[in-house]
């Protein structure tokens, strides 16, 4: 009862239905096997969501919207190895936000604003999964006077 609460099976034929339906709609070519220059393309890919704060989460051949501006974007997953680097580009934003409303630059502020609003995000990212710890519940134990 549990599992078709949880797997309804009209859930799924409906699901497999459509899914059927869309490929019938689709061109067969969408679905031949890759070329080794595609398949390379597509692996390298995830050696290029690789930057030096964590992993892009971007999708497989899209642009990066942010121009690379990593630490506002909010695909960046924060490596917790590189907190230091993060805390690091923290530190000189406020720098650089002190600097630009000391010169009255107020362009400069407000970008430099939105960098330093990202950066703080990341590394309270980096904090919240640090914070997760394993709960270790043991090995179940029977009673004694229960019947197997």
């Amino acid at each position: 009862m549990g599992y078709k609460a949880i797997y309804p099976a009209e859930t799924i034929e409906a699901h497999r239905a459509f899914i059927a339906r869309r490929r019938a709609t689709r061109p067969s070519e969408e679905r031949r096997t890759p070329t080794e220059e595609e398949w390379d393309a597509f692996l390298a890919h995830f050696e290029k969501r690789k930057v030096s704060i964590g992993t892009c989460g971007r999708a497989f051949s899209s642009p990066c919207v942010h121009e690379h501006a990593c630490v506002r974007c909010s695909l960046l997953r924060p490596d917790p190895a590189q907190r230091g680097r993060l805390q690091e580009i923290r530190d000189n934003l406020l720098a650089r936000v002190a600097e630009a409303e000391r010169e009255g630059w107020l362009g400069e502020v407000e970008g430099l604003k939105a960098s330093l609003a990202g950066a703080e995000d990341k590394l309270a990212q980096i904090d919240r999964q640090s914070q997760k710890a394993t709960i270790i519940l043991g090995m179940p134990t029977t009673r004694s006077g229960d019947v197997e």
